[in-house]
């Protein structure tokens, strides 16, 4: 007599396997990065290539090198197995390329005002910073997350690991506090603002008159900046109500979802990183430059820096501190305010798995 055929067991599944997400990139794309940056940077220094990082100043062959090495380790710790020691080789790492892209905004005005590129390698050299200290805070980001038990992948605790698409939260305005915090620290633009528009207006402010400052800005503005100002609006101005609009964009719903007026786009949810990205990579710069401004004007003021002689349009010393100062506070005030605005949009926006708990 035949045995009875054995039933068969069904094996319930096992979670599936997620395919390569960003904190699985990440780490790749960062030493490729590494690697490109560091031949730049070796064959900049064996040439003599000049590269500047502010005016009439340049990298060193000797620094050069020691970014190209230093680019190498963090590409290294980003492949590295053990997180606890990549993150913090990245950590030391990653301000060495932020401060190397603070220069982003002012080859962003530039650009965007046709000004012309005053130097190909200077900016070449900005992007290079502003890529590799955008990627080697992602893989430190997921290297923290690892090492907190959460997932890397949205950051929030869940035993399955999944592949299933991110969960948005619905749109969502700031706190009133966090609006407050950034529409006063927008404040910072009025006085830089203000005195830039009196000379637009005919009117002297700071010791120098209208018709000098018009006649030093015409000298070297470029066409766009010229036909700018026969209307009355300064270009530099233009380009901080560029920030603005992002800075509220970042602080209501309509920077979250595109508004009706959008045409094809309105209904549809705003990727993350399209307001994220361009307020991180301009508000870090803008925050460290104009807090160096607002700390060298008093320390000018008080003669325990070197006073700065006036150039034209400038007739005294004072007019320079204060735009200085001027000028650090709308940089400075701006820069906080997109990061204030960032971080909360960020924490609002921030998807998570379908297994985590909201």
């Amino acid at each position: 007599m035949a045995a009875p055929p054995h039933p068969k067991v069904h094996t319930p599944p096992g979670p599936p396997t997620p395919s390569p997400r960003w904190p699985d990139r990440a780490p790749r794309l960062a030493a490729a990065w590494a690697a490109g940056y560091a031949a730049v940077e070796i064959t900049w220094a064996t040439t003599g290539t000049t590269v500047p990082w502010k005016a009439h100043a340049s990298y060193a062959p000797a620094v050069q090198l020691l970014l190209a090495a230093l680019a190498l380790l963090a590409g290294a710790a980003s492949l590295a197995p053990t997180r606890t020691l990549a993150a913090t080789a990245l950590t030391a790492a990653l301000p060495v390329f932020a401060i190397g892209a603070i220069g982003l905004p002012i080859h962003f005005v530039t650009l965007v005002t046709l000004s012309g590129v005053e130097s190909a390698t200077g900016l070449a050299q900005v992007l290079l910073n502003t890529a590799g200290a955008a990627l080697l805070f992602l893989v430190l980001l997921a290297h923290r997350r690892r090492l907190r038990g959460d997932c890397p992948r949205c950051g929030r605790p869940h035993p399955v690991p999944t592949d299933e698409p991110l969960v948005h939260p619905a749109p969502t305005r700031p706190s009133a506090r966090t609006r407050t915090a950034a529409y006063l620290l927008m404040c910072g633009l009025l006085p830089w603002a203000g005195v830039k528009t009196i000379w637009l207006l005919g009117g002297d402010a700071l010791g120098v008159a209208a018709a000098n400052w018009q006649r030093t800005t015409d000298a070297g503005a470029s066409g766009p900046a010229k036909a700018a100002a026969s209307v009355g609006v300064d270009i530099t101005v233009a380009a901080a109500a560029v920030g603005v609009l992002l800075l509220l964009g970042l602080l209501h719903p309509w920077g979250q979802v595109f508004p009706r007026w959008t045409a094809f786009l309105s209904g549809r949810r705003v990727p993350r990183l399209l307001p994220l990205l361009p307020a991180w990579l301009t508000g870090i710069p803008l925050t460290l430059y104009g807090t160096l401004l607002v700390l060298l004007a008093p320390l000018m003021a008080t003669g325990a820096l070197p006073v700065v002689k006036p150039s034209p349009p400038f007739t005294t010393s004072s007019g320079v501190t204060w735009m200085v100062e001027f000028g650090g506070l709308a940089l400075a005030g701006l820069g906080l305010a997109l990061l204030v605005a960032a971080h909360s949009y960020a924490t609002r926006t921030r998807p998570r798995c379908p297994t985590a708990a909201p």
